[in-house]
């Protein structure tokens, strides 16, 4: 089968940063659907591995994980799905990626494809949907309904893969006040497009800028990026009491700085779950078949940014080139081989 990997970290301009290579087909174990790979989109995640993770010596490493495509078969102790279903997925990081024709994935990772949503729409959901959900509801422990009116939440870099369905979920579902931040016009639009009450420069200092709006503090963040630059002003924006929630990796992170508010810190990492193969581990099946319904109910829309053409591995290597520029807004997919 097709794929496209890595065989040594190299910069993302090298020529074989990422490569064009033929694998053996994989085979499903007992709880695994074995998926026709018909578009994929592209995660920071894609690129820390690439530069920082070194394959087995000799062998290749395939990156991706966000998938939709079509179950080809299924392993014996499948319940869920069966040969012809429609599914997206994020998939398990300490397992092949899916940058390839063909993929395993175990059943409870696997959501049922949004009907009204064609391949490279859906593509760009799982993962983004999955780390949002979990750390909206599961890390801060919002409730979904309409009584949290009088708390707030601000999104630092909200224009990006995860904040752009995160915003859409905190609005949709939740009366939480939303607050998104991003540095350029076009992404100032784009989050507003997707239903931020307000719109912040994270390049300008927070304080002025949420003052001018009329809120002194919010009760929630999500910090998204670059949270080591912006903490001061998080602990500093944040009521007492507050929940700050982080998913990337700073270098350093003074959390003495959040005694003083008794604020609470939460890390959102998606992998977990599948990681450490928690008892919970289906809860992702069900998370996606609720984003999926609530995709085709209207409530909630894809995150496509751009679409790069194919899968191949010039394609991949413009999408990392552009994720590890910082500029991308919404997701990056490709579609077919």
């Amino acid at each position: 089968m097709k794929a496209i990997a890595y065989y040594q970290n190299l910069p993302i301009d090298h020529a074989e940063a990422l490569l064009d290579i033929e694998l053996d087909a994989p085979q499903p174990g007992p709880h695994d659907l074995l998926v026709e790979v018909r578009a994929i989109s592209v995660n920071p995640v894609d690129t820390k591995i690439r530069r920082n993770v070194a394959p087995v010596a000799g062998q290749a490493k395939v990156l991706g994980w966000d998938v939709a495509g079509v179950v080809k078969a299924v392993g014996d102790e499948v319940k869920q799905f069966r040969p012809g279903d429609q599914v997206f997925y994020a998939g398990a990081l300490d397992r092949p990626g899916a940058n390839s024709e063909l993929h395993v994935v175990d059943e409870r990772l696997v959501g049922r494809m949004p009907g009204s949503l064609d391949f490279a729409r859906a593509a760009a959901l799982p993962l983004t949907a999955i780390t949002a959900w979990e750390l909206l509801f599961e890390r801060l422990q919002i409730h979904e309904g309409k009584g949290d009116e009088q708390e707030s939440l601000l999104i630092v870099g909200a224009a990006g893969g995860v904040g752009s369905i995160l915003v859409q979920l905190a609005r949709q579902l939740t009366g939480l006040t939303v607050i998104g931040t991003a540095s350029r016009p076009e992404t100032r639009a784009w989050v507003e497009e997707l239903g931020a009450h307000h719109v912040l420069d994270h390049s300008q200092p927070l304080a002025a800028q949420l003052k001018a709006i009329g809120i002194d503090n919010v009760s929630h963040v999500a910090s998204l990026t670059h949270t080591d630059q912006h903490l001061d002003q998080l602990v500093e924006a944040l009521a007492p009491q507050g929940r700050l929630a982080l998913i990337d990796d700073p270098a350093e992170l003074d959390v003495v700085k959040l005694k003083r508010k008794s604020l609470s810190l939460h890390w959102e990492f998606m992998y977990t779950r599948s990681l450490y193969q928690t008892a919970d581990m289906i809860e992702q099946h069900r998370l996606l078949n609720r984003v999926s319904q609530l995709i085709d109910d209207g409530v909630l829309k894809t995150t496509l940014g751009e679409h790069f053409g194919r899968i191949d591995a010039s394609n991949l290597r413009r999408a990392h080139a552009l994720l590890e520029s910082g500029k991308a807004r919404g997701k990056i997919v490709l579609e077919g081989f």
